[in-house]
């Protein structure tokens, strides 16, 4: 029976790998964000100096949101590799970001809905700046559904720092 039971936890142990492909789409999604960051940049470009369609500041706001969504999936990327796969090679690399190895399923969760929070607020700022385009239904949508990331942010944050505190009382 400890035999079966030694078999099936190496199984279950090696399955993780499993979850690296998904890592690798997050990469591949990061490359798509890039040319939306490239065709952006050319908009701006367009906009400033030949006079096209177009706000810049919209354009920059765009810019902003889609480099704070890539820095997210590279963040996710790497945390749940360390955490779930492998760990990554030289830690002492030179260019090893100070996070790596560090960042846990809990600081992940703070750090992903702390992003979703920028993004949701660099959205709404772009559609604050652009009001004519939207319905006050819209506009009011877009406001209760990134108050409800803030208070699911403010949540979770909470949530981490009882559960830090009721551990350390434990020990």
């Amino acid at each position: 029976m400890k035999r079966l039971e030694n078999h099936f936890e190496n199984l279950l142990f090696k399955s993780r790998w499993l979850l690296a492909p998904f890592f690798v789409g997050l990469v591949i999604a990061i490359g798509v964000l890039f040319l939306k960051f490239g065709m952006e940049l050319i908009n701006l470009f367009a906009i400033v100096f030949v006079g096209g369609e177009g706000h810049p500041i919209l354009s920059i706001l765009t810019l902003v949101d889609t480099a704070l969504l890539a820095s997210l999936l590279l963040i996710i990327a790497f945390s749940g590799y360390e955490n779930f796969v492998s760990k990554f090679g030289p830690e002492d690399h030179e260019d090893r970001p100070v996070w790596m190895g560090s960042v846990g399923f809990a600081d992940l969760k703070l750090k992903l809905i702390g992003a979703i929070v920028a993004i949701s607020s660099v959205e709404l700022l772009k559609t604050f700046l652009d009001t004519d385009n939207f319905s006050s239904d819209v506009l009011a949508w877009k406001v209760a559904i990134h108050l409800t990331f803030v208070t699911s942010g403010v949540l979770f944050a909470l949530t981490d720092f009882i559960a830090s505190k009721s551990k350390s009382s434990k020990k």
